[in-house]
């Protein structure tokens, strides 16, 4: 079974960006990223309405990287430490040595292999530090931005299933995605 450790929390970098830990400051641009209908079209929940709803969330993450439940980075380029993005661990299954991956990253931002950058180092810390097994994620089948994405790293899609998830008053579809570690 995985035994999960998020303490100290792991910062990452890249030739581009720094992933660290999310911080109660980044309220304001958590607020921004969740509640922009661009960011959130394909993640069929609700927009953020309210800065208290940006700050009880990153509270939230707080409590579960502190607790080894999930891990979330904020994506942040070294000049300026502005959020611009998020990227997690989470429904970690300890048990099957497996996690989910989830990102966003601001419109201002896509289309420049930020996130390609960020899920390299994110999944090489899942591999070879966490010591996960696979990597799962669930996505909006009409979402082909993340599906590209998903499939330049690697990412095979392993099942879809047909409104098995109830959102905005309709059924939706999700198309299931996964990676298994790299053999040593």
């Amino acid at each position: 079974m995985l035994q999960l450790n998020f303490n100290p929390f792991p910062v990452l970098h890249t030739s581009r960006l720094l992933l660290r830990q999310l911080e109660e400051s980044d309220v304001d641009e958590v607020f921004a990223l969740y509640s922009n209908k661009e960011v959130m079209k394909y993640l069929d929940r609700p927009l953020t309405r309210f800065r208290e709803e940006a700050f009880h969330f990153i509270q939230k993450i707080l409590n579960q990287i502190k607790s080894n439940e999930s891990i979330l980075w904020a994506i942040t380029q070294p000049t300026d430490f502005k959020l611009i993005g998020t990227i997690c661990f989470w429904h970690i299954q300890t048990e099957n040595y497996r996690a989910e991956i989830g990102y966003v990253l601001h419109p201002d931002y896509q289309h420049k292999g930020i996130m390609r950058e960020a899920i390299t180092v994110v999944l090489d810390y899942g591999f070879n530090i966490m010591r996960l097994h696979s990597v799962e994620a669930n996505v909006n089948p009409a979402n082909a931005a993340s599906i590209r994405l998903l499939e330049k790293n690697n990412f095979v899609r392993e099942g879809y299933f047909k409104e098995n998830y109830f959102f905005n008053n309709q059924f939706l579809d999700s198309a299931i995605y996964s990676l298994l570690a790299p053999k040593q």
